[in-house]
């Protein structure tokens, strides 16, 4: 077996005793190099080790400056790169909203001091693919002014409830549907029996002569005047007049199937003295309003919307209005 020799630095109370004399000075000789060696390295060791744990703080600050620096010129080499349309938006970091003054719920409204909506899902979902904040613009006095305000581009986008009709395309992009409503009918029982009295009921309604009641500056008063010629449309304020009218006779109501549903959940026994019909064979599409000079935001709402897997219809949105009832 190889032995292995194990060898130890000597201590200092090892060295040997010096005794004085020549022989003593030439031992003490030997020994004395490698002490001031070792002390020497020892001190240098210290020393750089001092100066290292001083520069640690500098080191790492400069560090993050750097990771800082780098992110905010890969950030802005990137809003660089993108089209003039999302650049603006990315650059100012929000993405504002049109949205109607009057509450719709459930596709918007306020709650506790929030604004909260199906809606207001859509548009902060939006934001959040571009990885900005949103800003809800709630000016508008009518539908055609959540149009107008994305046609002055006051408004990056027009998100409420807004129908898709020939007129506001004109003036602004929409986005593919997100929601696809029916056509309805609400009027007064006995003003219906008198109406077709000898006639069919489809009839009755398809050659109506008669009031027709709209909202002002709704889609619902351009569909009139295309789906219902021989009508006499009368446009009120709000749909609170309209149902005034309806209530009393003089008109029978027009909007979507989705309002004059709603009228039968909130208020139940109103089917004693109203009837109601829902016109299969015409559609409503919901879109978002994009101004014309924005092609890629178009193109980027687009594929949100296509890669929505909860879309929304009728029963969806009439559960969320029970829900916020």
């Amino acid at each position: 077996m190889m032995n292995t020799e194990i060898f130890h630095a000597p201590r200092p109370d090892s060295y040997p005793r010096l005794k004085a004399g020549p022989l003593s000075y030439l031992k003490f000789s030997l020994y004395a190099p490698s002490l001031a060696f070792s002390l020497a390295l020892a001190l240098v060791l210290l020393f750089a080790s001092h100066i290292a744990m001083a520069a640690k703080p500098d080191a790492a600050n400069t560090a993050n400056k750097a990771v800082k620096a780098l992110a905010n010129q890969s950030t802005e080499s990137s809003v660089g790169l993108l089209p003039a349309d999302l650049g603006r938006i990315k650059q100012r970091g929000e993405l504002v909203i049109a949205m109607l003054a009057e509450d719709r719920p459930p596709f918007f409204n306020e709650r506790n001091g929030e604004l909260v909506g199906l809606e207001v899902d859509l548009a902060k979902s939006i934001a959040q693919a571009l990885n900005v904040k949103v800003r809800f613009n709630r000016e508008s006095k009518s539908f055609n002014e959540v149009v107008e305000l994305v046609a002055q581009r006051r408004a990056d986008l027009g998100i409420s409830k807004l129908s898709r009709t020939l007129a506001r395309a004109q003036i602004v992009y929409f986005s593919q549907p997100y929601m696809t409503l029916n056509h309805a009918l609400v009027i007064n029982r006995i003003a219906f029996a008198r109406l077709a009295s000898n006639m069919r009921i489809e009839d009755a309604i398809r050659q109506y002569r008669g009031g027709l009641g709209v909202i002002a500056g709704s889609s619902y008063a351009d569909f009139a005047k295309s789906n219902f010629p021989k009508a006499q449309v009368i446009e009120y304020a709000s749909w609170e007049e309209v149902m005034k009218a309806v209530n009393n006779g003089e008109v029978m109501g027009y909007r979507d199937e989705f309002e004059i549903k709603r009228l039968l959940k909130e208020a139940p026994a109103s089917a004693l003295t109203l009837r109601t019909f829902t016109l299969k064979d015409l559609e409503d599409t919901l879109g978002i309003a994009v101004g014309v000079n924005d092609p890629t935001l178009l193109a980027f709402v687009n594929q949100i919307l296509s890669q929505q897997r909860d879309k929304l219809d009728i029963q969806k949105v009439l559960n969320a209005l029970e829900t916020n009832l």
